[in-house]
């Protein structure tokens, strides 16, 4: 059944909202786990009549759990999944309609992420590709990888508040897996969940709150998306379980998504214009999905309708509000619920393979 037109959702009633109180400081977890149900979370307030209780956990170093395509129920009947799901909703409703140049909250712990990011990038250039026959899969991404191993928790502590040190050990494990696999030399769509994964952790001990919300996707995980982009041109990391031209695209999926919440309803941008390449120079710096179609123009030549197929099918649809539901189904169906790529998925403490309690 065809991911863009074949499903139809039911549209909600709307409710009458009740004023509430804005609880300063609260946190995304408290919010996002019931939100993996629907896939357009309507009328979310993102506001509580009274202050989260604190949440304990029991911290472990996350593993392995879905070693069998059965074990695929498991994962979607975790609340690794509710949390995870309901993360990428509530962002992608708190981008709706804004710009990645429009005024913002940048907190310490951004900055801290921003600085990380920036050690990150900083050993790229001290670790130029060495000459091998081989034109892709270059082995000094092994050299710029083990630091990065050796460095994670060290990097991790310096985020978190001073009494969630002990978390480090954990989240350290999300944000290792969200650079590519230093093995194959690859990286694909289940590195870009680790990274997610990475931020929602984050989220669920406090370090990042409600007011990041803008920060973590426009500052954090787009200069997070110009790293990554740096790793796979200066290593050419091969993408992880590519499908070629039948993609959406050969590294990432996130982006899109939110991208293309941020142009719903703009004045004069409509699907269409995005493969044309004026409008991508002219706009790529405002839209996150403009962005990466800038770097797909880069990296490939030819038609655009070869090379990315897919994309080129989601220009034909009549609005960016479709174009943003087409695609959170199509990160379910295509990333999300194949077993290829959730089998590397870790869970630990705070996104657990345990069942969501009813």
């Amino acid at each position: 059944m065809c991911l863009w037109c074949g499903i139809r959702q039911k549209i909600p009633k709307k409710k009458k909202k009740k004023k509430k109180k804005r609880v300063e400081g609260s946190c995304f977890h408290v919010h996002t786990a019931n939100m993996a149900e629907t896939e357009q979370p309507i009328g979310s307030s993102y506001e509580d009549d009274k202050p989260p209780n604190p949440v304990s956990f029991s911290f472990m170093v996350p593993k392995k759990e879905i070693s069998m395509v059965p074990d695929m129920g498991k994962w979607k009947r975790s609340q690794a999944y509710a949390d995870y799901m309901g993360f990428i909703l509530t962002l992608n409703e708190g981008v709706k309609r804004k710009k990645l140049t429009c005024e913002y909250q940048v907190s310490e712990t951004v900055e801290k992420l921003l600085a990380m990011l920036a050690t990150l990038d900083r050993w790229i250039d001290e670790t130029p590709p060495i000459d091998q026959p081989s034109r892709f899969g270059n082995k000094a991404y092994r050299t710029w990888y083990a630091k990065l191993d050796q460095e994670a928790e060290a990097l991790v502590t310096a985020i978190l508040p001073s009494e969630r040190h002990d978390a480090a050990p954990e989240i350290a494990v999300y944000l290792k897996e969200a650079v590519g696999n230093s093995t194959r030399i690859d990286y694909g769509t289940g590195h870009e969940a680790a990274f997610a994964a990475f931020l929602c952790c984050l989220c669920k001990v406090g370090a990042l709150r409600m007011e990041d919300q803008l920060a973590i996707i426009f500052k954090v995980f787009d200069k997070y998306l110009q790293v990554m982009h740096k790793l796979q041109k200066t290593y050419r990391m091969e993408p992880a379980g590519s499908q070629g031209v039948w993609g959406l695209d050969d590294f990432q999926f996130l982006p899109f998504i939110w991208g293309s919440s941020q142009l719903i309803d703009h004045p004069t941008l409509e699907p269409r214009h995005f493969v044309e390449e004026k409008v991508v120079n002219e706009y790529h710096q405002d839209y996150m999905f403009l962005e990466c179609i800038k770097f797909i123009n880069e990296m490939k030549t030819g038609p655009f309708a070869e090379h990315s197929n897919q994309l080129w099918n989601i220009s034909a649809v009549p609005s960016w509000s479709k174009v943003n539901q087409g695609l959170i189904r199509m990160y379910k169906a295509e990333c999300l619920e194949k077993f290829p790529v959730i089998q590397h998925f870790k869970f630990g403490s705070l996104l657990s393979i345990q069942p969501v309690k009813p």
